[in-house]
């Protein structure tokens, strides 16, 4: 499969604020690689576990093959965070001790042109994190009408220009399908006024956000899982959250703050801790992220 290189972001503050100890059992909702469960594992042993989910059946094989001296002290499992109650029940656990996110989309997805996600890389307008789902980005682009595209690329990824590239990418479809990443990336560049095509941030990266958190139903899915989350944690167990943009942000500290108003949460994080700026210029993809953390009471 070939060596994999992702460098786990805010490796050190999640564990900290984990608060590891032997015996514990913790959940990786969003395993990847498997960067910061290797971590994790090392400091609930004797006697913890940890469960490592994902959707990506590609990774998480990468995933169990970095992980596999630790034996039986992990559990894989292939499926959406979204479910997260009842890939527990699957494994005979009712309670845990602890629950990571890391929302970001991996070096492995980013890296790999096949899978459609960078508009930096020529390959198929994919985009999917579960190879095996229906709805790829090709379907979305060059199905939804004008005002469907337009609404989807303001809700999901904030661009002001969303009416200009909504037009665009109906003019150009008619005339051809939409097919490729370079393709979608050079329609936007077009599509957005002059000034704005040189900007230190490429004038597609919205455009490759809204599409993909779209594709996979990523808000919608963080909401059930972070739902689900605070109600099957023991007393005393973290919930960490590693978001990147801010619409993942506020779905993040909504729940959080619902949930301490319902008193069934303390706010460890009162607002969110950001990468060091050393962890910054090792790893620069990690410039983005966020970290909350809360408390089961």
């Amino acid at each position: 499969m070939g060596e994999v290189k992702h460098i786990p972001v805010m490796l050190q503050e999640v564990l900290y604020y984990l608060n590891l100890a032997p015996g514990k059992i913790i959940v990786d909702a969003t395993v990847g690689t498997g960067g910061h469960s290797e971590k994790i594992i090392e400091r609930v042993l004797p006697g913890g576990r940890v469960i490592c989910i994902d959707r990506d059946e590609e990774i998480l094989k990468i995933a169990q093959e970095r992980l596999s001296p630790f034996g039986d002290t992990v559990r894989f499992i292939y499926g959406n965070f979204e479910d997260l109650d009842g890939i527990l029940q699957g494994c005979s656990i009712s309670r845990v001790d602890g629950i990571l996110f890391d929302l970001g989309v991996s070096s492995y997805h980013l890296e790999s042109p096949e899978r459609g996600f960078s508009f930096q890389l020529e390959g198929p307008l994919d985009m999917r994190l579960d190879r095996k789902s229906f709805i790829s980005a090709y379907d979305l682009v060059n199905n939804l009408n004008e005002d469907e595209i337009k609404a989807l690329l303001r809700n999901f990824g904030q661009e002001r220009y969303a009416g200009r590239i909504a037009r665009m990418l109906v003019k150009e479809r008619q005339l051809h399908p939409i097919e490729t990443t370079r393709q979608l990336s050079e329609i936007v560049t077009r599509a957005v006024p002059v000034k704005y095509r040189h900007y230190r941030i490429h004038p597609a990266t919205r455009t490759f956000q809204a599409v993909r958190i779209a594709v996979n139903r990523e808000l919608e899915s963080l909401q059930m899982a972070l739902e689900k989350a605070v109600s099957i944690m023991n007393r005393g167990g973290r919930l960490c959250v590693i978001s990147f943009h801010s619409l993942e942000d506020r779905q993040v500290k909504l729940i959080f703050r619902r949930s301490a108003s319902l008193g069934l949460v303390k706010i460890v994080t009162p607002k969110p801790i950001y990468p060091k700026d050393e962890e910054v210029a090792i790893n620069p993809r990690s410039r983005s992220a966020k970290l909350r953390v809360i408390e089961r009471l």
